[in-house]
């Protein structure tokens, strides 16, 4: 049975090419994880993207019994978007066989299980943090610290302590282009 693959769109048009090409990319899934129940791919345009190279937007989620795996990725065209999302899901669905496979397969010898978990371990080395900064912090109110964001030139983020609720907050810059403020709460 063939899988059955929804496209949806925004900002872009759908071509007969692209709706082929994206069909086509993405069926080939159900080769990897043959319990995928629905399949969904949606493919849009950026204009306001940050970088051009980021224009593209290709995301693909498949849902099965138990499951939903996502995958989203951006180029310079939607045929390379796909490409890169489906490479992306790929291999995430491996990564999910294995612990799933790992899971449901108790008679596996351990020598076989500790020998396949040191690859994965090799492939997936933890992120090593290379960089420590120290900053004084000034209290200020959110406008203040917009404004501070603005003009140190730190388009992605800005850490500042707020004066109103006497906490650290983060502001950052949105994809759409707007700010989002992050006010943790220790628990």
């Amino acid at each position: 049975m063939a899988l059955h693959i929804d496209i949806y769109t925004k900002d872009l048009d759908l071509t007969d090419r692209i709706k082929d090409y994206a069909t086509k990319k993405v069926g080939k899934l159900d080769r990897f994880l043959s319990e995928i129940g629905e399949c969904r791919v949606d493919l849009g345009y950026a204009k306001t993207a940050r970088n051009a190279s980021d224009r593209f937007i290709a995301q693909v989620t498949i849902r099965g019994k138990g499951f939903i795996l996502r995958s989203e990725e951006r180029a310079d065209s939607i045929y390379a978007a796909i490409d890169a999302t489906v490479d992306k899901m790929t291999r995430q669905i491996e990564r999910f066989k294995g612990k799933h496979w790992r899971k449901r397969a108790p008679e596996v010898s351990e020598v076989m299980l500790e020998t396949q978990a040191e690859e994965i371990d090799e492939e997936e080395a933890a992120p090593v943090i290379v960089r420590r900064k120290t900053f004084a912090l000034s209290p200020m109110d959110e406008v203040e610290a917009l404004e501070q964001l603005q003009l140190l030139g730190h388009e992605d983020f800005f850490v500042f302590y707020n004066a109103e609720t006497s906490k650290i907050n983060v502001l950052y810059r949105r994809r759409d282009g707007t700010y989002g403020l992050i006010d943790p709460i220790v628990g």
